[in-house]
């Protein structure tokens, strides 16, 4: 990957955006530290460096124990380290908790916990050099990317395994372990990486070990991205709404701005007025005499994607505040009047993105089931308004439309089986000093997936909608409005067998294809970001 061009994006511990984790993740968007925050580091590094070396001392004036510093970890606390041993303590810390197993995590996803993990180091407050974040800004910048296993992290103490992984690769120790990375396309050790790319590896410092694997970043990542991409799934499903609407020559009273105020929940207004926005115009809609209602799937989609809307809204302010957040321990809060500038806390807990990751996994299952019950209604004779049984073709009769519904069927099943909550499930790790953890790393994976499988079913929505309104189209029953004759044109590009198709059709929307054909010609509101 190379480096985007453009101004690079300063990491200051306080100022990082979703879009600028999709774009330094995706884009290749340069990052650098920024020199507040480097002073900042410096302070923060000085302390730390005089508790390791002793200098810091109590009132009886012996060396003050700073956790992570010159103590052990977790139950391991009271144990005190020398001070000719702390380095050798982080690096035994890295060593030690790169313990995860699986496939590897994507690397878009693996650059976001990078960058994550680099903006909480530049808040000053974990004790470390400026080296350190320079070095993960360099790697960023040159395409050097840790192979991150998928499994292992309880995200809490944060997620010390993946982080871990990352470690290796950034830190050299004496047993000249350095994890494996991919570099221009190729996966070699860590080692070979950092050294084809010109960056030097650090030896790590007191408390580095400590401060690269506490946190919560994976998480994070996962669920950064995840949102960032929900805002486009949730314009592209209104999208697929409208034009099922228009194939089922549904009733439009149910969209009008006085109903909505009646019961004024942010989403459903936004969703209604993007659904007005879109079929208007349209003489397919409001085209059944004396119908007055549709069924729940279409008349009740202000209320169903307006509160998957406001889950979004929800998740995404959690993971705003976490993209800027530390989540070390313990933290250095060096203007504090103590003696002890070590402050030992939760903050590496990861169950306030937990929770986000959940609730937007729970509300993109609903995107998806009610998706597929338009679908449904459009396959299905009785239920159509008189669209052919499985939106099958009259010139080449077969079975129509049928198959994908029983996929999307299949997409919706797989999405409830992740829709548990991860975050109220919990088993005691370390001796049990690490006796509640958050489980938040699962949920946001399993957002992840769930966010995938929407993508298809929408995609499936898409190409069952636009049969339908071709047909009307065809047999003189009406014409699109301008937001869906734009979807519509674009869906007509997909052609093929159903299954690819489905795939083709998913990943033009994720690149956000449709939402940027559509918005040329009408105007959609997003999602807010809190």
């Amino acid at each position: 990957m190379h480096p985007a061009e453009g101004e690079a994006v300063r990491l200051d511990g306080s100022s990082l955006t979703l879009e600028d984790v999709a774009a330094v993740a995706r884009l290749g968007r340069r990052v650098a530290l920024g020199e507040a925050a480097r002073e900042r580091m410096a302070r923060s590094h000085a302390w730390v460096v005089a508790a390791a070396c002793g200098e810091i001392v109590q009132s009886d004036g012996t060396p003050m124990p700073v956790y992570g510093v010159n103590t052990g970890y977790g139950s391991l606390a009271r144990l005190r380290i020398s001070p000719d041993r702390i380095r050798a303590l982080s690096w035994n810390l890295v060593r030690s908790h790169a313990a995860g197993v699986g496939p590897s995590m994507p690397v878009p996803v693996i650059r976001a916990m990078m960058l994550l993990r680099a903006n909480a180091l530049a808040k000053g407050a974990s004790g470390c050099r400026p080296a350190l974040v320079e070095t993960l800004c360099a790697m960023l910048d040159a395409g050097v990317t840790p192979v991150v296993p998928s499994r292992g992290s309880c995200g809490s103490s944060g997620d010390l395994a993946p982080l871990a992984h990352l470690g290796l690769v950034v830190f050299r120790g004496p047993d000249g372990a350095s994890g494996r990375a991919e570099y221009r396309g190729r996966r070699m050790t860590g080692a070979e990486a950092m050294e084809a790319a010109g960056i030097e590896r650090l030896v790590p410092g007191p408390k580095e070990g400590l401060a690269m694997t506490n946190g919560a970043q994976l998480t994070a990542a996962v669920t950064a991205l995840a949102c960032h991409d929900a805002d486009r799934l949730v314009r592209t499903a209104e999208i697929a709404a409208a034009l099922s609407w228009e194939a089922l020559r549904g009733v439009t009273r149910a969209l009008h701005p006085a109903v909505h105020a009646l019961r004024p929940f942010p989403g459903a207004i936004a969703c209604a007025g993007n659904l007005r926005a879109l079929i208007a115009g349209s003489t397919l809609v409001d085209s059944v005499p004396d119908k007055v209602q549709d069924a729940y799937s279409l008349r009740c989609t202000p209320q169903v994607v307006g509160a998957v809307r406001d889950a979004v809204t929800y998740a995404s302010r959690q993971v705003s505040i976490e993209l800027n957040a530390v989540t070390d321990n313990p933290v250095i809060l060096v203007d504090d009047p103590a003696t002890n500038k070590a402050f030992s806390a939760g903050l590496f807990h990861g169950e306030p993105v937990g929770f986000a990751a959940d609730h937007l996994k729970l509300a993109m299952c609903e995107l998806g089931a009610i998706s597929e019950r338009r679908v449904y209604r459009m396959t299905t004779g009785l239920l159509s308004s008189r669209l052919p049984p499985t939106s099958a073709s009259e010139e080449s009769p077969n079975l129509g439309l049928m198959i994908p519904q029983t996929t999307a069927a299949a997409l919706v099943a797989t999405n409830r089986q992740l829709a548990m909550p991860s975050s109220v499930d919990s088993l005691p790790t370390c001796e049990d000093q690490e006796d509640h953890v958050a489980m938040s790393t699962t949920a946001a994976r399993r957002s992840a997936e769930v966010l995938e499988n929407v993508w298809r079913l929408v995609a499936i929505e898409l190409l069952t909608a636009a049969r339908g309104v071709r047909r009307r189209v065809e047999h003189g029953q009406g014409a699109p409005g301008a937001g869906t004759a734009a979807a519509l044109a674009l869906v007509g590009e997909v052609v093929g067998q159903p299954g690819p198709a489905i795939e083709a059709l998913a990943r033009r929307l994720s690149r956000g294809e449709l939402v940027d054909a559509v918005e040329a010609a009408v105007s959609l509101q997003g999602v807010s970001h809190g």
